[in-house]
């Protein structure tokens, strides 16, 4: 599995404090059979600042930590960039990253709304040929009470990424239900664990991904799991699954209880 939206890196943000929290983290995403991270530190959020050098610094540090150690994990570099007015100049110079190399850039709204300025800013992103990707936007109180608002980025030439804490009930029942409410109509292209401590808050990815199996079919597993990868590889995401298949589990309870009868 791929994760491409976690805060892993020691010491630049709210997420791991210190290389053993790191440490921590990454051997618990092994555990999961994740073999891929993207760290995406918090930047120009108001609190933290992590310009593309210094980030990309501490990712090959941490790899070759990491590879010291015996762990089979590899990251890759990244931000959670907030919006902002400077966002597209501190682009052009060279101060913010993609994910993984790729033309793919992970956004973060402020949580209690969307942005005036946020239909204008992925308008300009997919002129430079960049693909915004909007981070958990199930936590976004607009989004909540406005689903369509998000189709309408969408249809812009945004993306968007659902927190598998989300849809496992981790921020409470109105966001877990907004998180499958959002995935169910089509409007969410990525799963990932925004993971930021191995207690506080895990990866718990797999978890995620078998909950979205029992609901919504394994095709929609496969589907956001490819995204995940055509992330790396800088690929245009496939079409979505047009139906959702019932799991085999479910298929399993319903024969039962037809021979019941």
């Amino acid at each position: 599995m791929i994760d491409i939206h976690t805060h892993i890196l020691p010491g630049l943000d709210d997420g791991a404090a210190d290389w053993n929290d790191t440490l921590d983290m990454a051997r618990a995403a092994a555990s999961e059979g994740i073999t891929t991270i993207i760290a995406t530190p918090h930047h120009a959020n108001g609190t933290y600042t992590n310009a593309a050098q210094y980030v990309t610094e501490h990712t090959r540090a941490i790899n070759e930590k990491l590879i010291a150690a015996g762990v089979p994990v590899t990251i890759r570099s990244g931000q959670e960039i907030r919006v902002h007015e400077d966002l597209l100049d501190a682009w052009s110079r060279k101060e913010l990253l993609p994910l993984a190399g790729s033309s793919y850039v992970l956004i973060e709204m402020p949580s209690s709304r969307i942005p005036k300025s946020m239909m204008e800013l992925i308008h300009e992103l997919t002129i430079l040929n960049l693909k915004p990707i909007i981070a958990h936007p199930e936590r976004n109180a607009e989004v909540v009470q406005h689903p369509e608002r998000l189709a309408e980025l969408i249809e812009a030439g945004a993306y968007a990424q659902v927190t598998s804490h989300s849809l496992l009930g981790g921020f409470g029942k109105r966001i877990e239900q907004s998180a499958w409410s959002l995935l169910k109509a089509g409007h969410i292209h990525i799963v990932s664990s925004d993971a930021h401590h191995v207690v506080r808050r895990g990866f718990r990815l797999r978890e995620a991904y078998d909950a979205i199996e029992r609901r919504m079919g394994e095709q929609w597993v496969h589907y956001l799991q490819a995204n995940a990868e055509y992330i790396i590889e800088d690929q245009k995401f496939h079409s979505q699954p047009q139906a959702s298949a019932p799991s085999k589990g479910f298929l399993r309870r319903l024969t039962s209880l037809i021979y019941k009868r």
